[in-house]
């Protein structure tokens, strides 16, 4: 039978979900130093944008990270 006490995240998964946040935060951080009118340079246009994607995808990893087993 399962554990009921069980947590579905582990102090890993947190950190990673914080991790995570932050390479969001610094893709918009990245896309708002854009020099260009309008942000329509490598930085708005390219790099942000990907850094953020990015972003995405390891929280979605994150999320799904199954605990080591002991």
């Amino acid at each position: 039978m399962a554990d009921k006490k069980a947590f579905p995240f582990t102090s890993a998964n947190y950190k990673l979900l914080l991790a995570g946040i932050l390479i969001i935060l610094a893709g918009f951080f990245i896309m708002s130093l854009d020099g260009e009118e309008f942000g329509f340079g490598f930085l708005g246009l390219t790099l942000g944008p990907l850094i953020v994607i990015g972003g995405f995808i390891f929280q979605f990893w994150a999320i799904f990270k199954k605990p080591a087993q002991k």
